[in-house]
């Protein structure tokens, strides 16, 4: 339907039979480590620096994770997912005096920089409201400032649990404070007055914030029951690169901390940046330590080796992990390249104020990529030998994925897939159903085939799509599950990368399965499908 043109607005209505498939965005870091402040195990999102120092206190010499951010805003990136973890991080308290006792509310956040003051007032009660107040809780920018960062009002609160206005009832759903302990049977004392004759001014949160303890890698692992650490992420709908900054300026992640965020990634869709080890500091000792490294994953990728960045802070030249400038570098080429041709000189440049740590010869940089690691240029190569970007799978055997640009490309085709199929539980599992979605998927791919995502010319050699009885067998329907089967050559006509979406009521998710090249041939399908597939 539409309104008439003289209204200049025109509303369309899409049938709710066309389900066109969105491309999912890329480029989108998620950070997990601690800093200054800030909402704890919550992901939040932020575009510029400028709204990192404002949510989390900005650079902080403790915390890896906020030079990591500064460098990823630097070096291209537009978006990133911000995780503040904390070890023994206690938040500040307000003591508010209520004849001779007094209300505590303690700050949601912990940290010696959350800086909150509250007003208590009774303007517009009566004299028979004896147990009523009006409560103001400020965040303010630093302590004694009047810049105030966020605000919330209370009014007619009470201290008679009953009441429908309690204090400890309300202040659940507080972005800043929380009733700490017994409410007092009188309601807090009207806060005195402020300076420069102000009738009511504020009291100022108590100096017992603390910022807790460094990092370990349990913290950072977190638990997915409670959604700590990297469970955080459970809940956020995207996001395609992963950076976790070395625990401290020299002390390294451990390898349990890299499988968890791997399986992470790997569920989600996404590739973990992995900073070189501290102890690689030439390109012979990093080869020599990559023949016993442990952690291999064609769901993550390294660039080598670390940058040189200016520390504000310290006021000299340092040192930091690459994972921050490198997902910068990335999201920078995806606003000029699709996922599938990566930065057109295969080159990952660092931009101005970043240069590598380190110098990596020709040879070395052949060999680094060998083994399934990147290096960073300060400089185009000019004559230097082109080398395509690899994953950490690419130096331990066989990889299917071992080139960077064919592993985001078929992360970045199994999420879009994956999220436009999901109406299909909005509707009857059934034929027409599957005939619908299939249409769906195959007019995506055949966009993407037509861009030259795909190896092959052929679209029988390019991409299939199968949505029927042979994958939506009749025990999947009793289980209340839809499947569908696509597969697309990344590197080689008629060499597939084949995934298997399920979508139930409880859950969406794509996985990728092993299948011949013959299997989509009438004959071979069904065999195929029951014995390397679904079961």
């Amino acid at each position: 339907m539409a309104d008439s043109p003289a209204s200049g607005v025109e509303l369309v209505q899409q049938s709710r039979t066309e389900h066109a498939i969105e491309r999912v965005p890329t480029g989108i870091a998620a950070f997990v480590g601690r800093t200054l402040k800030g909402p704890v195990n919550q992901a939040l999102r932020t575009t510029s620096f400028s709204e990192f120092q404002q949510h989390f206190g900005g650079l902080w010499q403790p915390s890896t994770l906020s030079y990591a951010v500064e460098q990823f805003f630097e070096n291209g990136g537009r978006e990133a997912l911000i995780v503040r973890v904390a070890n023994g991080a206690r938040p500040p308290t307000i003591s508010l005096p209520a004849g001779g006792s007094e209300l505590k509310l303690v700050a949601v956040n912990p940290g010696s920089r959350e800086y909150l003051r509250a007003s208590v007032d009774y303007d517009g009660l009566s004299s028979a409201e004896r147990d009523r107040f009006n409560l103001v809780v400020q965040r303010v920018r630093t302590a004694g400032s009047e810049l105030v960062e966020d605000q919330e009002i209370y009014r007619r609160v009470s201290v008679v649990p009953a009441s429908g206005r309690f204090v400890s009832d309300l202040l659940l759903g507080s972005r800043l404070v929380r009733v700490a302990g017994a409410v007092p049977a009188q309601r807090p004392d009207r806060s005195a007055g402020g300076p420069g004759g102000v009738a009511v001014g504020y009291t100022l949160s108590n100096p017992d914030g603390d910022d807790g303890a460094p990092l370990t890698d349990y913290d950072i692992i977190g638990a997915a029951g409670s959604g700590t650490g990297l469970f955080a992420l459970q809940g956020v709908a995207r996001f395609n690169l992963l950076c976790i900054p070395p625990l401290a300026r020299e002390r390294d992640l451990g390898l349990s901390t890299l499988l968890v965020a791997a399986r992470l990634c790997r569920d989600r869709q996404a590739l973990l940046l992995v900073d070189p080890p501290a102890s690689w500091t030439s390109a012979p000792a990093a080869l020599d330590a990559l023949r016993v490294w442990p952690f291999r994953s064609d769901s993550a990728v390294m660039y080598y080796p670390r940058v040189q960045a200016f520390d504000r802070l310290r006021g000299r030249v340092e040192i930091f992990g690459s994972c921050g400038a490198a997902a910068g570098m990335i999201a920078r080429s995806d606003e000029t390249w699709p996922v599938w041709a990566g930065a057109q000189s295969e080159e990952a440049i660092l931009r101005p104020g970043l240069r590598p740590a380190v110098g990596v010869s020709d040879a070395d940089r052949m060999r680094l990529a060998q083994a399934g690691v990147n290096t960073l240029l300060s400089v185009r190569g000019g004559s230097r030998p082109g080398v395509s970007p690899r994953t950490l799978g690419a130096g331990g055997g066989v990889c299917d994925w071992q080139y960077l640009s064919a592993r985001r490309l078929a992360l970045f085709v199994a999420a879009s897939i994956e999220q436009g199929t999901r109406w299909v539980l909005l509707e009857h599992n059934g034929p027409a159903t599957w005939q619908r979605a299939q249409a769906r998927v195959e007019t995506f791919l055949d966009a993407l085939a037509a861009q030259g995502a795909f190896a092959g010319a052929d679209t029988d050699e390019s991409h299939f799509v199968i949505s029927d009885e042979r994958v939506n067998r009749p025990q999947t329907l009793a289980e209340g599950k839809f499947n569908l089967l696509f597969g697309f050559a990344s590197s080689k006509p008629g060499v597939f990368d084949t995934w298997l979406v399920t979508h139930c009521a409880s859950a969406s998710r794509v996985r990728p399965v092993s299948v011949n090249r013959s299997a989509t041939a009438k004959h071979r399908v069904e065999w195929e499908i029951e014995t390397a597939i679904l079961r």
